[in-house]
């Protein structure tokens, strides 16, 4: 079994589900009492928002190149808006990123979706770093049409999931938002921030797939850690 460092702390109330699905998919595959060899580098989410995400990406390539130092055998940033500087960490680093947007772009490929909706941070839907990273992998994707949408989201987020705030108010109206992309065309909705899973699944709609990143990013680091090649 390979060791996984993981950069979180972005938020840890998302942080938490990695270390407990990680370790519970360690135990269902091998048994015992077996779980996984990890080390966490949990940055201070404050001094990331106090940088902003665009400037913080020294933050984000010393506590990659830390754990690079402790001899883990590849890495997971446990954010979506931190895969912002996925590419350009990796060129500096000798040890793999497993990349949540490509896992993600995989799963829905597997679905045979080719239009979705996406949920995240001001910066994940606006920014074209995730959406041509789905685009390499014939995915359309459709975000919410006004800023007052989008800056609301994005609030919802940052202060009240990474808090571990949760709303049933803000619930219907992330629901409400992901019926809007539906009704545009979107065949399934990608939550693309690993603190919205706390809010909705897709247990809140009828036929829609929903895709949950912080699900789908575990399980690409399960195929990793337990590969024995």
């Amino acid at each position: 079994m390979k060791k996984i460092g993981l950069v979180g702390g972005i938020s840890w109330t998302s942080t938490l589900d990695y270390y407990k699905y990680i370790n519970e998919g360690v135990n269902e595959a091998l048994g015992g009492l077996h779980s996984a060899e990890i080390i966490l580098y949990s940055l201070n989410f404050a001094d990331i928002q106090d940088k902003g995400w665009l400037n913080s990406f020294d933050l984000l390539l010393k506590a990659s190149k830390e754990l690079e130092k402790s001899n883990v055998d590849g890495i997971a940033l446990c954010a979506n808006t931190a895969h912002l500087f996925t590419d350009e960490i990796q060129k500096k680093i000798n040890i793999p990123i497993i990349s949540i947007i490509t896992a993600a772009a995989q799963e829905v490929n597997s679905r045979k979706i080719d239009k979705i909706g996406l949920l995240g941070t001001k910066f994940t839907m606006e920014m074209d770093f995730y959406r041509k990273k789905l685009n390499e992998h014939q995915i359309e994707v459709l975000i919410p049409e006004t800023l007052s949408d989008i800056e609301r989201i994005h609030y919802i987020v940052k202060e009240e999931l990474g808090k571990g705030i949760i709303k049933e108010s803000s619930k219907k109206e992330f629901v409400k938002f992901s019926e809007d992309l539906i009704q545009k065309g979107a065949q399934g909705i990608v939550l693309g921030c690993t603190e919205i899973p706390l809010l909705i699944s897709e247990k809140d709609f009828n036929s829609t797939p929903v895709f949950d990143t912080t699900k789908i990013h575990v399980q690409a680091i399960l195929d990793f850690i337990l590969d024995e090649n």
